[in-house]
């Protein structure tokens, strides 16, 4: 079965063929979206991680014929109300501008006491198939902000961010290797709830 990804992100390609590998699922071809026939990838206007996440995947079966997974992840902060939330890659108002991100986002908590920083890192992914069946599940990874970036490893708001698995050595996401952050992350966890939806339509 052809499992398209509705990213050409290499290392969330990678992760999904190594999660249906530790688990045994055979009969899976991961493909990227630049090995199918391009089309218009939707606008991700939605309100929540899970609307953002079956737009992509609803579109690439829709597409394409094939059976389709996407996800939308971020970083909720408990005292912003969960925001940036689904505006995490744009919270500074353009579009994946890391530093600018994480600059507004210290300056938003500078004065937020060290227990009101609770935060999470947020992934749902959607599977849907052609015929149009769907499921969505939705991982955390808890923790809680920091004052300063910490760390040269990841992306996004990664040094900004001490895992609670990491309270006692004060590593921040950023100074976790590849493999660490892959064991632990919101993404892992939520793509895990479906292997075994996977491993059923591999099966048909």
């Amino acid at each position: 079965m052809q499992l398209l990804v509705a990213s050409n992100n290499a290392k969330k390609l990678s992760e999904l063929e190594r999660i249906l590998a530790d688990a045994g699922v055979e009969g899976v071809e991961v493909t990227p979206l630049n090995a199918v026939r391009a089309y218009p990838e939707p606008v991700e206007d939605g309100r929540t991680f899970a609307d953002n996440a079956l737009l992509k995947a609803r579109a690439g079966a829709r597409e394409t014929g094939l059976v389709c997974i996407a996800d939308d992840s971020g970083l909720a902060v408990e005292e912003l109300n969960g925001m940036p939330g689904v505006l995490s890659a744009r919270w500074s108002g353009g579009h994946g501008d890391d530093a600018a991100n994480n600059a507004l986002l210290l300056g938003q908590m500078a004065h937020v006491p060290d227990d009101r920083r609770s935060c999470a890192f947020v992934s749902v992914c959607a599977l849907v198939t052609p015929s149009g069946e769907e499921h969505v599940a939705e991982g955390r990874w808890e923790g809680a902000l920091l004052r300063e970036p910490v760390g040269d490893n990841g992306f996004g708001y990664d040094p900004l961010f001490l895992p609670a698995d990491e309270v006692a050595a004060g590593r921040s996401s950023a100074q976790l290797s590849p493999e660490e952050k892959n064991a632990l992350s919101h993404r892992g966890k939520a793509l895990a709830q479906l292997v075994e939806v996977i491993r059923e339509l591999a099966a048909r």
